[in-house]
């Protein structure tokens, strides 16, 4: 459930890049449509709430859940009808990615829906996975590197049962994985790359890819941040004039000689 980006770099497009990736079946729930290319966004256009709802009940009644996983919903109305569905038919697994801000800097939330992630759908995740930015601006906090255990313990007082801080956004890379026993840094390579359109797109798919597998969640964060950090490392410098788009199926390319 998230927001098509007509660049292809992050969103929907890069949601099934990754689930493609991780090796599951990826379908959909299109919320919103931007014009969008990797300088900026043009214009978002957000759809009836309604129409997310029809997608995830036409997609739960024949195919079948394993997980969820939600990027940008834009605003209220349409994160409440979201929380509703996923309330109403029980689907399991429901990773947030609490979406806020492009790789622009274009706003992809609207303030007012901030509540309502909080009231509504985050009780309701199984992990809730935003940036540092992210992560302490759902808090109404400035970010301070030195307090990312801390917020990851306010995030959890909200809701989910489990917190992915990423760590794109910090000088050491680390995501933090809090579960309210205890917290877990996972690391792994650091690209120094421009080309990071779509890494947290991309690890929040892996993520719900795995706990989809049956993976427990801390190896399905491991093996997430390891999918997100390749991509960055595979990114495709050579689209467009902006922050280029991560590429998840890179590594596997490679690896298969083409």
């Amino acid at each position: 459930m998230a927001t098509s980006d007509s660049g292809a770099g992050a969103g929907i497009q890069a949601d099934l890049k990754a689930f493609l990736r991780c090796g599951v079946y990826g379908t959909t729930a299109v919320v919103a449509t931007t014009a969008q290319n990797t300088v900026g966004v043009t214009d978002i256009y957000p759809f009836p709430p309604g129409v997310a709802v029809g997608q995830i009940e036409a997609v739960a009644e024949d195919i079948g859940v394993d997980a969820v996983k939600t990027g940008m919903l834009f605003n209220a109305g349409i994160i409440s009808a979201v929380a509703g569905a996923v309330r109403r038919l029980g689907l399991p697994n429901l990773v947030v990615d609490p979406v806020m801000v492009a790789e622009s800097g274009a706003e992809l939330l609207e303030p007012a829906a901030v509540e309502t992630y909080k009231e509504e759908l985050f009780p309701l995740a199984r992990v809730l996975t935003p940036n540092v930015n992210e992560a302490f601006a759902l808090l109404g906090e400035p970010v301070d590197e030195g307090g990312i255990e801390d917020c990851a313990a306010a995030l959890l007082e909200l809701g989910p049962e489990a917190v992915v801080v990423t760590g794109g956004h910090t000088s050491a890379g680390a995501d933090l994985l809090y579960d309210g026993l205890r917290f877990e840094r996972i690391e792994g390579p650091v690209h120094s790359s421009q080309n990071t359109h779509g890494a947290g797109c991309t690890h929040s798919s892996a993520l719900a890819s795995f706990l989809a597998r049956g993976f427990g969640l801390l190896e399905a964060a491991r093996r997430a941040r390891e999918v997100a950090s390749e991509a960055v490392g595979y990114g495709l410098a050579e689209i467009g004039a902006g922050a280029g788009p991560v590429h998840a199926l890179g590594g596997v390319l490679e690896r298969g000689g083409r």
